[in-house]
Order: C-alpha cells, then sequence, then structure tokens
C-alpha cells in the first residue's frame, strides 16, 4: 500500500532536535521540497534499492536492519521524534553509496518527513558546505584508511604463512640434502666394494648369483614392512647373534640397517647358501651398502614428494591458475590451510578434523574463503597459547553448509563478544594485530558470500561458526 500524504507543517520540524537551529525560511524551504507521508506496518525501504529519500520519524516507530545470509537482522528499533534514516550519505561525491545500505520498516502506522535525496544533498551543501567537506573527508578518510590496513593486513598474513611455508618446506628439503650427500658416500663404497669382489679369485656363477641376490635385496627393501621399537630390536639381536654365529665381525653396527630394510635370519642364510664361504663377508657388506642406497633413496623420494605436496598446498590455498568464483571442496580448501599454518602449529596444540565427506562442493571464491579460515584458525592458536585442541568440523545445516573451528582456549569476555568483528577492535598487544581479522572474515562471508559467521564462547570452549549457502545467487558478488 502507498503511503499517505499529508501536510508539513514548518513548526513542527522546527520541533525537532535535527531541524531545532534551522531558521524559518530554511524550514519553509524543506516543507516546500519535501513532504510529510504515513506508513501503515511493513516495509519502507529494503537493503540495495536506490537511496532515494532521507527520512525523519515524527510519530510512530522504526525498525532498521541488515541482510545476514538469508536473513534480516535488527540493528536498531526506536521511537524518539527526529531519529532519521535512509539517503544520509547523499551529500557524497559520486554515485558509489547510492543504495540504501540497510533496511527500514515500521511496526505500527507511522509519520516521516521525507526529503529526496537530492534535495538533502542540495541543501546541506549550501547551507553546511565546511561541514559537508569535513563529513566527506571524515567518510573517504576512514574509507582509505581500512582499505590500506586491510592490505597490511593481508600483506602481514602472507608474511606469516610465508614464514610458514619456508619452515615447512626447510625440513623436507634439508633432509633430501642430507640423504644425497649419504648416498653419494654410500655408492662410493660400493663401487669399492665391488672393485675388490670383482679382483678376487671368484667364480663367475658365484658373482652372477650375488647380483641376483643384490637386486632381491632391493625389491625386498621397497616392501619392508613397518615394525615398532620393540620387534625392531629383537631382530637386530638376532642378526647380531647370525653374524657371532658365522664369524662376520661388525654385526651390531649393520644389524639396523639390515633390519629396517626388511632382512632377517632367513635372508642372511639364503645369501650364505648362494655364495661361497669366502666371499661371504663381502657379500653381505655389498648388500649392506645396497639396502643404505635404497633407503636413501626412499628418503629422498619421500622428502621431495613432501616438497610437492607442500607447493599443491600452497597453490591451492592461493587459487592460482583458477577462477574466482567457482564450485569449490570445502575441505580441500581447509586441509591446504592448516598445510600453510603447519609451521604456527606447536607441539602442544592437537588438531582435529571432523569433516561431513557428504558436503556437496559449494559456489564460493575460494581464495577469500581461505583467508577467513586463516584468520579463524590463527585467532584459535593465539588464544590457546600453544597448548589445547583446534577442532574444525563440517556439517550440512538445511541448505546451508557449516563450517566450525572450535578451539579449547579462555574464551571470549562476554562484555567484548559484540565488538570481535567491529573495524580496528583487537585484544592482542598493541603491534600484534590491526582488528580487521575478523571484520575482513565477516565481509567476505556475510556481504560476498550471503552466508553469516557467529560466534559462542564460554572458558574451554570457543566456537566461531560459518554458514555458507549450498546454491548458488543469481548473481554473485564482484571481487573487490
Amino acid at each position: 500500500m502507498s503511503p499517505r500524504r499529508l501536510a508539513c507543517d514548518p513548526a513542527e520540524l522546527g520541533s525537532l532536535f535535527l531541524f531545532e537551529k534551522l531558521d524559518g525560511e530554511q524550514l519553509a524551504r524543506l516543507c516546500r521540497e519535501g513532504r510529510v507521508e504515513e506508513f501503515e506496518p511493513g516495509w519502507v525501504y529494503r537493503e540495495g534499492e536506490p537511496a532515494t529519500c532521507f527520512y525523519v520519524l515524527l510519530e510512530g516507530s522504526l525498525v532498521l536492519s541488515r541482510r545476514v545470509g538469508g536473513d534480516d537482522v535488527e540493528v536498531n528499533r526506536s521511537t524518539q521524534r527526529g531519529v532519521y534514516s535512509g539517503a544520509m550519505q547523499a551529500y557524497l561525491s559520486g554515485g558509489e553509496q547510492a543504495v540504501y545500505r540497510g533496511s527500514m520498516r515500521v511496526a505500527e502506522p507511522s509519520r516521516f518527513f521525507v526529503l529526496p535525496a537530492e534535495t538533502f544533498a542540495a541543501v546541506l551543501r549550501e547551507w553546511f558546505p565546511m561541514a559537508v567537506h569535513l563529513l566527506e573527508g571524515l567518510f573517504f578518510g576512514m574509507q582509505n584508511t581500512q582499505r590500506t590496513i586491510n592490505q597490511r593486513e593481508r600483506l602481514l598474513a602472507l608474511g606469516s604463512l610465508s614464514a610458514g611455508l619456508t619452515h615447512e618446506l626447510n625440513n623436507p628439503a634439508a633432509a633430501a640434502v642430507r640423504a644425497t650427500s649419504a648416498l653419494r658416500d654410500r655408492v662410493a663404497h660400493m663401487r669399492a666394494k665391488l672393485g675388490v669382489i670383482a679382483s678376487g679369485p671368484y667364480r663367475r656363477e658365484a658373482l652372477q648369483a650375488l647380483v641376483e641376490i643384490q637386486e632381491r635385496t632391493a625389491e625386498r627393501v621397497a616392501k619392508a614392512p613397518s615394525l615398532s621399537p620393540l620387534e625392531a630390536a629383537d631382530r637386530e639381536d638376532a642378526l647380531a647373534d647370525w653374524f657371532d654365529d658365522h664369524g662376520l665381525a661388525g654385526g651390531l653396527r649393520i644389524a639396523p640397517t639390515l633390519v629396517q630394510g626388511g632382512l632377517d635370519t632367513d635372508w642372511l642364510e639364503q645369501v650364505a647358501d648362494a655364495v661361497e664361504e669366502e666371499i661371504l663377508p663381502g657379500a653381505v657388506g655389498w648388500l649392506n651398502y645396497t639396502v643404505e642406497t635404497e633407503l636413501l633413496m626412499n628418503e629422498i623420494a619421500d622428502s621431495t614428494a613432501r616438497i610437492s605436496h607442500l607447493v599443491d598446498a600452497a597453490k591451492q590455498y592461493a587459487q592460482l591458475d583458477r577462477a574466482p568464483y567457482q564450485e569449490a571442496d570445502v575441505h580441500e580448501l581447509l586441509d591446504s590451510t592448516l598445510m600453510m599454518l603447519g609451521g604456527k602449529m606447536k607441539r602442544g596444540v592437537e588438531v582435529v578434523r571432523e569433516y561431513d565427506r557428504s558436503l556437496p562442493r559449494i559456489p564460493a571464491y575460494p581464495g577469500e574463503l581461505n583467508q577467513v579460515w586463516t584468520n579463524l584458525i590463527d585467532n584459535a592458536l593465539a588464544a590457546m597459547d600453544g597448548e589445547g585442541t583446534l577442532t574444525v568440523r563440517t556439517a550440512r545445516d538445511g541448505d546451508q553448509a557449516l563450517v566450525e573451528f572450535a578451539d579449547t582456549g579462555p574464551g571470549v569476555p562476554e562484555e567484548i563478544r559484540d565488538r570481535i568483528f567491529d573495524p580496528f577492535f583487537t585484544t592482542k598487544p598493541v603491534g600484534e594485530g590491526t582488528g580487521l581479522g575478523l571484520d575482513i572474515s565477516w565481509r567476505i562471508v556475510v556481504n560476498k558470500h550471503h552466508g553469516s559467521l557467529q560466534v559462542r564462547s564460554v572458558p574451554g570452549d570457543t566456537r566461531f561458526r560459518v554458514h555458507l549457502p549450498l546454491t548458488a545467487p543469481d548473481t554473485p558478488e564482484e571481487s573487490s
């Protein structure tokens, strides 16, 4: 139903705190260019619509709300005469702010003074030119400041992640370097041992048998079982006894290597049966070098595979070579973020994954969701201060995907719980946080993904809950 238009009384406008300093001519102009309208209960305007009017309450009540996910969340309710809403930033240059940033409805028949946005902007610039310049400077200055600090926050996060990734890459890289150096030494010894064997008065058939045993030994190392410390110790003792029984020196030194390669006394008996007694010491030494080289090559393969896996995780985290808006597997995003933050996971922190693998792929900006996961996990780690349990859980909640991060830290005090998503609010010491991590996360989840971000906290159990739609909106938000 369209609002009912009523007569405008300059005296009534002058009784409002907003207009009490205006003179008679100014009040008359407002009545002449504006209007008084009566609205029945219902919506006056909705968030995202063109901001065409400035509303001042004359009588009744108003309810202001913001869109969060699929719900309208009430942010203010008032019956005070003179409260205002609508195109409050019409005085700003450019059309960037030309939509309503929230919604307004009335719960009872209410009268408003309604001023077109163009008139509101014109009278402000004409009557209060200095104030308009100050307001514009304040608004755009805050906007630029927040944009700059947002970039700084991202750079700080990137630096932290780069340090963590470097630390993670250093371990397998150093292991590969050490294994390569040791492998070069073992191969040199193997060549020397082979030269000794080849120069001896050994039959051709014996040497062929030795080479065949070497091939089978290499195959056995590749299939070596994992042993418990107790099992490994028992096998080493058995091998040492075997060496003593056959009069071979150095049994205690080489037994651990042979056990790690999956060799046992039965295998050594086969070697003893295949070669002559005088060649046995050299054969066992040569096979020991074979086992060592195979184990070192396995270590190099494992180290380089680890490096490749880390690089893949970094690529997944950064979403290189991928469209910004796509169908994404939320578990892949979570795993890549956890791996990227592995360097910050202290030994006292246990990570528990409770994934609902039946969740479908979701429409999302994966790179930006990874930034959300990073902020929430980083905050949880800081709260636990190196000791506790981080639980990452996914589940389906109606037509939304739920991603929950729970930590066993001291919790978020109730008196600040409503402020943690505010820009620049932080509980960290000076220099350790900008107060934008949760604000950025909230805007990514709510504004870009049309989801919700909430916190529930008691000492020992703090949960940040992210809800994301399982289906794409009609028009995805443009990346910014």
